[in-house]
């Protein structure tokens, strides 16, 4: 029989997606055979399968911290926000339309068999299943519908541990409310707290956790640093005000400025990461026009409200200032920079709408989604990416060509003397000879002198996972989990 925990939260971004990949690392290294599941998550960073399904990025980055091959049984109901009250349902990694909380709530039965039969599946697959609950187990307004939470660890018989975080204040409050708002049914299943993000010394804490196990029964397994160093892939927009992935090498040569465009509905903006981590890169968010400053280089990254966000984009008047600096469209971004977008399944516009005109393609939405691994060449050199998009984009002097089971075909746009690029490509900087190719290139527009550092994106994020796992090898009570994995 499979064995299992579910870590849950008391608070959404407590650390329940980190906690649970570093779990997944730790029992990977010991040989334990390991998958992640979060049964519905709610995200615009998401993770695109190589059998062409899409999941939560979280759960796909949990995937390749337990040495596993990302799945869609791992997170088999995603949540993409398109508006303040509606989301995209995405249901064993296919959209099913665009519900409103009121008929995703009365849709929770049905979805409760999915996520029961997708993880039976990885239960029947693996020696441990390592579960991120969310938000919090407690919204009293919500337990009559759990389909994320401790209702799933009870279906499973696993036992659960709260993670609370210490970094925003009133910790003991939130872990002992937490549970004293659960039913009776549901809080003998919670067996341990993990206090988060701790700045300083633990013995600060005094008799804290002491107390707190005296007043609820549940012991504190484990106080966890704050570690400043360790970024992963961010599960969504509450992560990028954040820890983010920096170099960790000194540069030389000049400094490239780059200015990521924050949009309301950003959408996969793990893409800045690998640019991110090159010494002599800069990468700053920009909301407004009087925030863009000089920047080298302007990414407009991906969406899930493209019309949406090209109307706020000008109003900010960032959209105006765009067009004196050298520009790359990812996605979303992509769709912008053209002359039409038609959306009649997201934005529920048939009418064409302006784009901003700095390249010449034309952008028509459409009910089916494009989810897919990528491979192919651009710069001279390797390059791999995903697609995630129901919007078809013309191209127009593609400066990428993709070949692999997809079929062969050009991709992107450029136009503006080679100053203005766009691509329907997530990921495509993680390979670090492209990236290397790419920020060279823009040195040598700008004027600058930068030389690749030879940083390695993918060593990078392994290194990440396994600090993630020596922090939690020291600072969890080890003989305590693993009496609650058995």
């Amino acid at each position: 029989m499979s064995r299992g925990l579910m870590v849950c939260g008391t608070t959404s971004d407590a650390g329940k997606s980190t906690v649970v990949a570093g779990l997944c690392r730790l029992l990977a290294r010991r040989g334990v055979k390991v998958a992640p599941f979060k049964a519905q998550n709610m995200a615009l960073n998401s993770y695109v399968t190589p059998s062409g399904h899409e999941i939560g990025r979280a759960q796909g980055v949990q995937a390749l911290a337990a040495c596993a091959t990302p799945e869609v049984a791992m997170n088999p109901i995603l949540l993409k926000p398109t508006g303040e009250r509606t989301s995209q349902v995405v249901v064993m990694g296919q959209p099913q339309g665009h519900l409103d909380a009121a008929a995703y709530h009365a849709a929770k039965p049905a979805l409760r068999v999915v996520v029961h039969d997708a993880l039976a599946d990885l239960k029947s697959r693996f020696d441990v299943i390592i579960c991120e609950g969310a938000g919090s187990p407690a919204e009293i307004n919500l337990l009559d519908h759990d389909i994320v939470n401790l209702r799933v660890a009870k279906d499973a018989g696993f036992p659960a541990v709260i993670v609370g975080d210490i970094d925003r204040g009133g910790v003991f409050a939130a872990l002992y409310g937490t549970v004293a708002l659960l039913p009776d049914t549901l809080r003998p299943i919670v067996k341990g707290f993990i206090i988060n993000k701790l700045r300083g010394d633990p013995a600060m804490l005094r008799n804290g956790p002491a107390e707190l196990q005296q007043r609820c029964g549940v012991p504190t397994i484990g106080v966890l640093p704050y570690l400043r160093d360790v970024a992963l892939d961010a599960e969504d927009s509450l992560a990028l005000d954040g820890r983010r992935p920096r170099p960790t090498s000194a540069s030389q040569g000049d400094e490239l400025d780059i200015a990521a465009v924050r949009l309301p509905r950003i959408a996969n903006f793990t893409d800045l990461d690998a640019l991110a981590i090159e010494p002599g890169v800069s990468v700053r968010l920009v909301d407004r026009a009087g925030a863009l400053g000089h920047p080298d280089l302007i990414i407009i990254p991906g969406t899930k409200a493209t019309v949406a966000d090209l109307e706020w984009l000008r109003g900010t008047g960032l959209a105006a200032a765009i067009s004196a600096y050298p520009t790359l469209g990812i996605c979303g971004g992509y769709q912008m920079l053209g002359r039409t977008i038609i959306d009649p399944i997201e934005a529920q516009r048939t009418d064409p709408v302006d784009g901003l005109g700095l390249l010449p393609v034309d952008t028509t939405f459409e009910p089916t989604k494009v989810t897919r691994q990528r491979t192919g060449r651009a710069l001279g050199h390797r390059l791999t990416g995903y697609q995630i998009h129901h919007g078809r984009t013309t191209t127009h002097n593609p400066w990428i060509t993709l070949d692999d089971a997809y079929g062969t075909e050009p991709e992107g746009a450029t136009a503006a003397g080679g100053t203005t690029h766009g691509t329907s490509l997530h990921g495509l900087f993680e390979e670090d000879g492209f990236r290397a190719a790419f920020l060279a290139q823009l040195a040598t527009l700008t004027n600058k002198t930068w030389t690749p550092a030879g940083v390695s994106f993918a060593a990078a994020r392994q290194q990440q996972l396994d600090r993630l796992a020596d922090m939690l090898e020291s600072h969890l009570d080890l003989g305590a989990l693993e009496a609650l994995l058995s």
